[in-house]
């Protein structure tokens, strides 16, 4: 079912509450918000895992148009968001671990999973 246009401000990714709905460009309901990725060290947004009847489904940052605290609306219509891919977590991060031995504290840490 197509909602009609959110009219109300845009806000910031790092609002977005959980649950919120998900449209396509198209207006038809995806799924909502399950949790909202960031590179956190350097404050970027990197996208959205959207809880789906199919599963969890990752949506990258480019492929959202707006965020507002009703909804968000990507750019890609349904039949695109039908081969966004499953969600799985990402790769290791970096983060910096004083017990990673003499090299590793030369090289200011190590490579953990987050």
């Amino acid at each position: 079912m197509a909602e009609p246009d959110d009219d109300s401000a845009a806000i910031s990714y790092k609002l977005l509450a959980h649950g919120t709905p998900i449209h396509a460009s198209d207006g038809i309901l995806l799924g909502a918000v399950d949790r909202v990725l960031e590179n956190e060290r350097e404050q970027i947004f990197d996208g959205i895992v959207m809880r789906t009847v199919a599963g969890d489904r990752f949506v990258d940052a480019p492929e959202v148009a707006r965020i507002t605290e009703r909804r968000v609306a990507l750019t890609i219509d349904a039949a695109e968001a039908a081969s966004l891919p499953v969600y799985e977590p990402g790769a290791p991060e970096y983060q910096a671990n004083p017990k990673a031995g003499r090299l590793g504290r030369m090289f200011g840490g190590s490579w953990k999973k987050r």
